[in-house]
């Protein structure tokens, strides 16, 4: 077996890729790395690609999408006060090497490996031999290249045991996601919440409606040249309004429409809102949004309501809409743990850290405890 880094995911086969990857999760897939690199999103932000590769003589049979970051912006898993210790101990946090996906704050397959191949002998690779093949070869390129430590964010949960076997910590962290369980509409839906959340819901879909604003979706693969300016007009806007930059192209989200579900809001013939989403097999992802002015429950409507019918309609089992926002609890989505594993190469900084871990990590728990205090549904309600 030989191991290869490529800073071009261009240089791997695509099908090859994807054999690895599946079909379920959008953001792993070969086109929407490939997109990253070639329409600017990556190495003007500090994103340097530097992707692992295993191969069994010719055969690809195990990958890991990796960057090499000078920064930790677009990561979602903050690790700011790490970096501010090491600069306060006169060490170097950047660069640092991270697996996950640039400014993709969703949980999905880090390590991939081939679940069928054979070696010379017709024996059957094991996966976690594969996967171990992987984090080994990441830990001696972060050595060899003084990178300060390697992170793999947003893991799945099969990806975890291997990485903690490999000597990496455990994070964690929540987000707040819809499940479908069967529902048959949206009024189906609304009747597992309880009373006052049902009645919340439905006011701020009416106060929407009362404004006459029209919700419409379009797939990206269907969207105008108009539509598309539409759409990443709103998408700047957002970041204009906070002072952030803009980090993906209008030319990347043309790139992956495949992938794009829009939002538009439109109110007197005008839109004034929009939305990007992101499909999977079986989730919609939400990512972003802008708005020209304020509307009441606007944002609700565009971007949380209109997500649960399109999974509902379109039989997808879950919807994350996106990092943050414990106001999301009362809508329907769920406080969901979510999991990051480092690996520090400085022995005293891995102890302290370690050490910091283990504190928040039962202060998460405890945390997640008390947001589904505040689920809206009737099934929690009764067991409390």
């Amino acid at each position: 077996m030989k191991i290869i880094f490529t800073d071009a995911i261009a240089s791997v086969n695509a099908e090859h890729w994807n054999n690895l990857a599946g079909d379920s999760n959008p953001f792993i897939q070969h086109d929407f790395l490939l997109a990253l690199e070639e329409h600017d999103c990556l190495t003007n932000w500090g994103w340097s690609p530097q992707h692992c590769l295993l191969y069994d003589d010719e055969t690809l049979i195990g990958a890991c999408p990796a960057y090499i970051k000078d920064n930790s912006y677009g990561e979602f898993v903050f690790d700011w006060a790490w970096a501010d210790a090491y600069q306060r101990n006169g060490l170097d946090y950047y660069p640092k090497l991270v697996t996950s996906i640039p400014f993709t704050p969703a949980q999905g397959p880090r390590l991939l490996a081939s679940t069928n191949h054979k070696d010379k002998n017709g024996t059957l690779i094991d996966v976690k031999i594969i996967k171990q093949g992987l984090i080994k070869a990441l830990i001696a390129h972060a050595e060899q290249n003084n990178l300060s430590s390697v992170h793999f964010l947003f893991c799945k949960n099969d990806d975890i045991g291997v990485l903690t076997d490999n000597g990496f910590m455990l994070r964690y962290d929540y987000q707040f996601h819809w499940t479908n369980n069967s529902y048959q509409s949206f009024d189906d839906f609304l009747s597992r919440l309880n009373s006052k959340r049902r009645k919340n819901i439905k006011r701020e879909r009416k106060k929407v409606a009362e404004e006459n604003i029209k919700i419409q979706t379009i797939h990206g693969e269907n969207l105008s040249d108009e539509q598309w300016e539409l759409l990443y007009a709103y998408y700047r806007v957002t970041f204009m309004k906070k002072s952030g930059a803009p980090t993906l192209t209008l030319d990347f989200f043309k790139a992956v429409a495949n992938k794009i579900l829009a939002v538009f809001a439109i109110h007197e013939n005008k839109t004034v809102a929009a939305a990007i989403c992101f499909k999977g097999k079986n989730k919609l992802y939400g990512r972003h949004w802008g708005c020209s002015d304020n509307y009441n429950n606007l944002h609700f409507e565009v971007c949380y309501y209109t997500g649960i019918e399109y999974c509902i309609n379109n039989h997808l089992q879950v919807f994350e809409p996106g990092a943050q926002g414990e106001h999301k609890i009362w809508r329907g989505f769920l406080p969901t743990k979510t999991r990051s594993a480092h690996w520090i190469a400085h022995d005293g900084f891995k102890s302290a850290i370690q050490d910091f871990l283990q504190h928040e990590a039962i202060a998460m728990e405890n945390h997640g405890k008390l947001l589904l205090e505040s689920s809206p549904f009737k099934e929690y309600s009764k067991n409390q």
